[in-house]
């Protein structure tokens, strides 16, 4: 098991995101912004620094959580803007040796029900972009967020049935905050447990977060892992004993929130943040028995 996180919650630049991930001990980074703009978004010369500093620095990008047919692109719209972006990926990704992508199944679409959040269409697009991944060599982990996927577990497992060679990166925050479209109206808020063990078998790396719904805004009040509603030490304690070995990525979203611009401290403050986070989840796997690679 070894650890990473989305060091784009520490800082913006990619030297913050080192040197925040070099102060945990760690080797690792789950990329998704530099200087705010993704990877494959990157000018030639802004990816040919950024290599370099990581190799200089002896720090990897075990996994890209992009934006391919994440919750802000519409199922209705051409699937071009999402071929265009995975062919800009995955030479980037190949050359510095990149073996994990966060994908997602596309924005809800609001107000249609169930039977009509074109599943078809949706399952073909997954399956296409699925499929240059891993004829590149790079596998596609699908995430439990605020897309087709994430409204409950089991149109997660529908995914998996219908496209061959997707895995699953489970998030432990992001059920905190969604509607189990699994349960009959109104909606309850999901379970962390219930979805986590429904879709344990094809879970492959992990995401952490925590949480409480603060039910008169409407929003997830996000804090310490292990002391919200997401589950955390449930779900890795489960993960030790099924003998589990990839990746735990933190996501504070303490600090900084990547899609919601109005959640952002001072940068120390941030940064800081992210450092004793990192901190508590070793502290919490390593009570748990967990021989994490260093």
């Amino acid at each position: 098991m070894y650890l990473t996180g989305f060091a784009d919650e520490a800082a913006k630049d990619l030297a913050g995101q080192i040197r925040a991930t070099q102060q945990l001990g760690w080797r690792n980074i789950e990329s998704r912004a530099i200087d705010g703009t993704n990877i494959p978004d990157l000018s030639d010369a802004a990816f040919d620094q950024a290599c370099a500093q990581l190799q200089v620095a002896g720090v990897k990008i075990n996994c890209f959580g992009s934006t391919i047919a994440n919750w802000g692109k519409d199922i209705r719209q051409p699937i071009d803007k999402d071929l265009e972006q995975t062919r800009r990926a995955i030479p980037r990704l190949q050359r510095i040796g990149v073996k994990l992508i966060r994908i997602m199944s596309y924005a809800v679409i609001p107000d249609a029900a169930l039977h009509e959040q074109q599943e078809d269409e949706r399952f073909r697009r997954v399956a296409t972009l699925t499929r240059m991944f891993l004829d590149a060599g790079i596998q596609p982990v699908h995430e439990n967020c605020m897309n087709y996927g994430g409204m409950g577990w089991s149109f997660t497992l529908k995914l998996i049935e219908r496209v061959p060679g997707l895995q699953l990166v489970f998030d432990t925050g992001n059920p905190v905050s969604t509607l189990d479209r699994t349960q009959p109206k109104p909606y309850p808020y999901q379970s962390a447990w219930e979805f986590y063990s429904r879709v344990r078998n094809y879970v492959t790396y992990v995401h952490i977060k925590d949480g409480k719904m603060n039910r008169e805004t409407g929003k997830a009040v996000y804090g310490w892992p292990g002391e919200g509603d997401g589950d955390v030490v449930r779900i890795c304690k489960d993960l030790i004993s099924r003998g589990y070995n990839g990746g735990i990525s933190i996501e504070p979203h303490m600090g900084a929130v990547f899609h919601d611009p109005t959640v952002a401290n001072d940068d120390q403050s941030r940064f800081a943040t992210y450092v004793e986070y990192g901190r508590r989840m070793e502290q919490i796997l390593t009570g748990l028995g967990a021989k994490i690679e260093k």
